[in-house]
């Protein structure tokens, strides 16, 4: 099969196209026969050398694949064969082939084509176990997301829509701003002309907000711990911007703020399932009537997957950046 298996870390120019053997489903696994695999900021990381594949998993990148089902390896549903299916996978995306847990697919319905599919686990996984669960967010929460018009962004805003609580975004200028805006974000701030501390503390009267997705890390942390009320919660999901912080103690307890945070790629197959299961009673549903789609930046062919990182690398995007096998 075709792949991208870049031998040594690098700019895009790494990820060239490859030959390499069609994996095999496993116990418990499906192959998938794959149409469109999304890119996403830990791909850009495993290419630079900064983000290993975890253990047992493929040095091929991808972390998300929508396609069908070809084959069911022991103990996974043969009656699967045929099915078009997403799933989340711990690498391996970036091929014509790839082995997925049975228990983080999830079935494609016609109201989605294959690219918006691909483009769905990898962030509603995030933002559903990170938000919603880590964060407690619940209806009518305000919560705070930075990097509005990321993939993570874009699937918080939407998922904000659907489940009824006032985002707040931040992005890197004005355009992106409006961008969110459209997508739905209740408020968005350019976080390079303006303080968002402050902007959040006026859009919410003083109150604050009651969770903060985070991605940057670093000097963030204290400014995002102003922004949240008494009881808020902090989930740190990325450190671009560094892994130290230095924070009060005291305002923590006084304020009896929460700081939690996750990786998802580590986790096992057995979380991963579990989360499987509860977006398929709370969320599938919403995708299945077309009240969820993902917001689509770009495709590429999979032979051209350095210029699909090269469009990540530059910044401009907004939602996902997909790559597709079919030319």
């Amino acid at each position: 099969m075709l792949a991208i298996d870049p031998e040594a870390a690098g700019g895009p120019e790494v990820l060239v196209p490859v030959e390499r053997p069609v994996p095999v489903a496993g116990p418990g696994e499906y192959l998938v026969q794959v149409a469109a695999a999304g890119v996403n900021r830990p791909d850009v990381m495993q290419r630079k050398g900064m983000y290993p594949p975890p253990p047992g998993a493929p040095s091929i990148p991808g972390l998300e694949i929508a396609g069908t089902v070809v084959a069911a390896g022991e103990g996974a549903d043969a009656s699967m064969v045929g099915s078009k299916v997403c799933a989340l996978v711990s690498g391996g995306g970036y091929a014509e082939y790839c082995a997925a847990p049975a228990g983080q697919c999830l079935p494609v319905p016609p109201s989605l084509s294959m690219v918006e599919a691909a483009a769905i686990p990898e962030t509603l996984f995030t933002v559903w176990s990170n938000l919603f669960e880590r964060a407690y967010a619940i209806e009518g929460d305000t919560v705070l997301v930075h990097g509005g018009t990321s993939g993570i962004g874009t699937m918080a805003i939407l998922l904000g829509k659907l489940f009824d609580l006032t985002v707040i975004v931040t992005c890197g200028s004005d355009d992106k701003c409006a961008r969110a805006l459209e997508i739905g974000a209740a408020h968005a701030i350019n976080y390079k002309t303006a303080d968002f501390v402050e902007e959040v503390k006026r859009l919410t009267g003083g109150k604050g907000c009651q969770a903060v997705l985070d991605m940057v890390g670093g000097d963030y942390v204290p400014r995002n711990l102003k922004c949240l009320a008494p009881d808020g919660r902090h989930v740190t999901i990325a450190v671009q911007a560094g892994a130290k912080a230095t924070v009060s103690l005291v305002d923590i307890m006084v304020r009896r703020l929460t700081m939690t945070g996750s990786t998802l790629r580590a986790r096992d197959v057995a979380f991963k399932a579990l989360v499987a299961d509860e977006l398929k009673r709370e969320v599938w549903p919403h995708v299945l009537d077309g009240r969820l789609r993902p917001i689509i930046d770009a495709t590429f062919p999979l032979a051209d997957a350095a210029a699909a990182h090269a469009r990540m690398d530059g910044g401009d995007h907004v939602g996902k950046i997909v790559l597709t096998m079919d030319g």
